[in-house]
């Protein structure tokens, strides 16, 4: 598998948790206070549409972008019945948009895979004038629970050379700045705790969702992996996973 082609990753998605809302419903609320209520947005590398659906759930209507084909029929299907969103091929680097047409852009576990300076060009000229950026990460909050940092420590002992693609875990303010450059200013760090309760079998398939480690590990290791963590889970009926939402949201300069 090549590391960042998500193509055959595309049907596992639909396991993978979505974002704290009440994190998203802060951002929304301090954006519409300078922007009035109906704000349109753009969900860029939208994947299936985890975060997209967290934005319809809490009022909002806009763009979903996605490079990938499979990825992007996948959210096309779940979509269906939605016409709050439309969905259109385009990456961060060349979102298709046309200019000063949205509020607000989010990219959600996926600004780590685009290249920063077109990108925050990009974003800068499809936002209106005041429009706001979201980077936000969903990573596990795995040092609260034991049965998670085992999990991860057999997983370093089956692939030790393993280099993860950033979760989200070491991003700082500092890294957000240097990488939207001069075109975003008044950074803002929020960060929000919330679990989600999932089947063996749905928790299982949200490893099969993760590129970077099947990419490095490879069929076999990853294979064996996945048996590890069964095993591991053999006596439970369902896993508690704690994530943490963290989120950085700059107001662009026009």
């Amino acid at each position: 598998m090549k590391q960042g082609d998500f193509t055959e990753l595309a049907k596992y998605y639909v396991n993978r948790p979505g974002y704290s809302k009440e994190l998203l419903c802060y951002v929304k609320d301090h954006i519409a206070r300078s922007m009035g209520d109906d704000l349109v947005v753009a969900d860029v590398g939208a994947g299936t549409g985890k975060l997209t659906s967290n934005l319809y759930e809490i009022g909002l209507r806009g763009y979903a972008i996605e490079p990938n084909d499979a990825m992007r029929n996948e959210g096309i299907a779940a979509f269906s019945s939605i016409e709050a969103f439309e969905w259109r091929e385009g990456s961060a680097e060349k979102t298709g948009l046309e200019d000063s047409c949205v509020n607000w852009v989010l990219m959600g576990s996926s600004f780590h895979w685009a290249e920063p300076v077109a990108a925050s060009n990009e974003f800068k000229r499809i936002l209106k004038p005041g429009g706001y950026f979201t980077a936000i990460w969903n990573p596990r909050n795995i040092t609260s629970s034991p049965l998670h940092m085992e999990i991860e420590e057999m997983i370093k002992h089956e692939v030790p050379e393993l280099n993860r693609v950033s979760s989200g875990k070491s991003i700082t303010t500092e890294v957000m700045e240097e990488k939207l450059g001069d075109n975003f200013d008044d950074i803002v760090f929020m960060e929000a705790k919330h679990e989600e309760v999932m089947t063996k079998e749905r928790y299982i398939n949200t490893w099969r969702s993760v590129n970077d480690i099947q990419a490095q590990a490879g069929p076999e290791r990853f294979e064996r992996i996945l048996r590890n963590i069964e095993e591991i889970l053999k006596d439970k009926d369902s896993v508690v996973v704690p994530y943490k939402s963290r989120a950085w949201t700059a107001k662009v300069k026009k």
